[in-house]
């Protein structure tokens, strides 16, 4: 076996801050970038997620960033643009990437359906691959997977439980 190809594990930093719906899991790099954010009751899945993307993966309890964890704040106070501060990073596929990073540009106060996200990003019959890609999201609330919804305007899916999402998307003014 060729030692030189043997990927290593990832290690990244886990970090918990209290908000409004629960401890959020805040995951990040030793350049202070956020690798993913989840929900404590929502642990093991967010490990999943992580493997899924990065193969073997270290958390060590560390502190986040300072201004991550303000930018953060902000946000569950009602700051609601404190979000694009926040430097991220993904590692899913192609196509994961594409819906991940078109997810941002949908406005907080607003909302879109799978489908528009669908044509948005150029692949209009891709409805349920958008769906699927939108659940493996390892960015909870800043990459705002919350404000995809139904065609017919119903909450559909979130990560981190329905009522979650209602809370978000009241707390950015979508009236739901």
């Amino acid at each position: 076996m060729n030692m030189d190809r043997a990927r290593l594990p990832e290690t990244f930093g886990l970090d918990r801050l209290e908000t409004p719906i629960g401890v959020a899991l805040l995951v990040s790099d030793d350049d202070g970038v956020l690798r993913a954010l989840d929900w404590e009751d929502y642990e093991p899945r967010m490990k999943e997620l992580l493997r899924l993307q990065y193969g073997a993966v270290i958390l060590k309890e560390a502190r986040a960033p300072r201004d991550l964890r303000t930018a953060l704040a902000g946000y569950f106070k009602g700051d609601l643009e404190r979000l694009r501060q926040i430097k991220w990073r993904v590692a899913g596929t192609r196509f994961q990437q594409k819906v991940w990073k078109a997810l941002p540009k949908i406005a907080a106060g607003t909302t879109m359906s799978y489908g528009a996200l669908a044509a948005k990003i150029g692949l209009p019959k891709a409805v349920r691959a958008v769906g699927h890609a939108n659940g493996s999201n390892p960015i909870s609330v800043v990459v705002p997977c919350h404000r995809l919804i139904g065609a017919n305007g119903s909450l559909i899916k979130y990560g981190g439980g329905l009522e979650r999402k209602r809370w978000l998307l009241q707390h950015e003014g979508v009236e739901v």
